[in-house]
Formats: C-alpha cells, sequence, structure tokens
C-alpha cells in the first residue's frame, strides 16, 4: 500500500531540531488547510501535515481500491501508524480529531500528546448525548453527496465559518482551498461520514493517558462547547481553552491566538 501524503515544514526557530508535531485534517479537506498555521508552528516544531486516505494527493494511490473502499476509524489509525514511527504530538481537527484520540488509545506509544480542535468524543445527537448534529442532517448529506459532492462540501464549509467573526473572509479562503488538490475520493467522503455518524468514543474517554488539550472556537455552530467541555473533563490529563470570535476553523480566522495555544500546551514540561 503506498504511503500517505505529507506536507513537511521543517523546524526554522533557533537551536536544536525541533520534535515532531502531526496536524489532521477533517472530513472533505486535506492537509493544505493547515498551511498558515502550520508555517507558524514551525518556528517551533518539526510540523506535518498528512491528506488522510482518499483526501487531498493521497487519492493517488496506485493501488487505492483498498485504502479508499470501506475506511473505518481503525483502518485509518493503521495507516498513520505505519506512516509515522517516531513518538509525536498529534493535532486532530474534527473528525481528525476522533482519528488522533483513537492513535493514541491504539498505540500509546506513538501518540505523546494530544490536540483536539473543534472536535468531540460523538458527533450525533443521543437520546443520552444532545451536544451534537441531529443524525438527520449527516444522512442528508450522504444522500446529496452522490448527486452533487461538490455543492455537499461547500454546504458543509458554510456551517463550518457560520458565526465566526469573519464568517465571509474565512468562506472564501475555505472554498479557494477545498479542491485545490483535486477532488476527495467519492467513497471515501462516504465512509467518512459512516464514521463521523456511528463512532462514539465517550466510554474510551478515561483510558487515554496523554495530556490533552481541548481547543474550542466560541461560535461553532457544530461543535457545541459543552461536547469540548466533556471531552476536557472525561479526560485524566484533559483541559480546555476556548477561543473567542472563532467557528469551527480556529486555526484559519485566529491562527496567532491557536498557535500560542498549542506551543504553550506543547513545551510544558
Amino acid at each position: 500500500m503506498a504511503g500517505l501524503h505529507v506536507d513537511c515544514y521543517e523546524y526554522a526557530g533557533k537551536g536544536d531540531s525541533g520534535s515532531p508535531l502531526l496536524l489532521i485534517h477533517g472530513w472533505g479537506m486535506h492537509g493544505g488547510m493547515w498551511s498558515h498555521a502550520a508555517e507558524k508552528l514551525a518556528q517551533h516544531f518539526n510540523v506535518y501535515a498528512v491528506d488522510l486516505p482518499g483526501h487531498g494527493y493521497s487519492t493517488n494511490h496506485s493501488d487505492s481500491s483498498p485504502v479508499t473502499s470501506g475506511l473505518t476509524l481503525d483502518s485509518i489509525v493503521d495507516e498513520l501508524s505505519d506512516q509515522f514511527d517516531e513518538p509525536l504530538a498529534v493535532c486532530g481537527w474534527s473528525l481528525g480529531g476522533q482519528v488522533a484520540l483513537r492513535w493514541a488509545l491504539r498505540h500509546p506509544q506513538q501518540v505523546e500528546r494530544l490536540v483536539m480542535v473543534a472536535s468531540t468524543p460523538c458527533f450525533v445527537r443521543l437520546e443520552d448525548w444532545k451536544y451534537a448534529l441531529s443524525v438527520e442532517i449527516l444522512e442528508e448529506f450522504a444522500a446529496s453527496l452522490q448527486h452533487h459532492y461538490a455543492q455537499t462540501l461547500k454546504r458543509f464549509l458554510s456551517l463550518q465559518v457560520r458565526g465566526s467573526e469573519q464568517e465571509r473572509e474565512m468562506l472564501a479562503i475555505m472554498r479557494d482551498g477545498l479542491f485545490s488538490r483535486g477532488e476527495p475520493d467519492i467513497n471515501s467522503l462516504q465512509s467518512g461520514l459512516d464514521i463521523l455518524r456511528s463512532s462514539d468514543l465517550r466510554g474510551t474517554l478515561s483510558e487515554v493517558k496523554q495530556a490533552m488539550l481541548v481547543l474550542a472556537g466560541e461560535r461553532d455552530t457544530l461543535i457545541p462547547l459543552q461536547a469540548s467541555q466533556y471531552l476536557a473533563s472525561r479526560t485524566p490529563n484533559g483541559r480546555l481553552a476556548m477561543i473567542k470570535g472563532a467557528a469551527h476553523a480556529p486555526f484559519l480566522s485566529h491562527p496567532n491566538e491557536f498557535v500560542e495555544h498549542v506551543v504553550n500546551f506543547l513545551n510544558e514540561q
């Protein structure tokens, strides 16, 4: 199986080489979405931004069928685990946060610290979990993907920036970047939605031993603040930081604050 595409932002700070930090994007996106924040983070760390299977440049596998058909949280984790053999800090955005969390649970020797950005242990509303999207919204996205996948992804972008202080500017930036690495694989998009609809990691949070920073956007309409509070409070070494005025992509709308939070957390002894 071919390796995943990874952007490398080499440490540009003073002194010895920086410690490794991996950035994992959300559903329908790609690693290039991190570029502005990644360049800033590279003043402090060796930064890697991966394109998940079927997304961005990782759609160009010569044997793409096994990669993009029937993706699961564990199959994505397995591929990341094979790709990165050194211990590192992992920062996951939205769906990427669930990937990071599952990776930390399955291979704790590989994941030293966790940063969860606008993420949640459970994306859908359940009888005992109100801080989430209704399953009908995700089912609607899944149905419309088959006929108008580009429009569906653009609608999802609108939900991500809704309420942000710079909503119009953020929407333009995300739309410009959406297909800058080509079109994502439709099977991977469907599998990603299946993960969002079915994955519930609440029962595993007490097993997460790594230090975890949960970064929440104050105005995030996809991941309510209560979900971030729950995530931080139910992990033994979790903490919450909220970025005022931000929605679902705080590393784009408030990059300086985002980087400051990440750097301070990862540099703690």
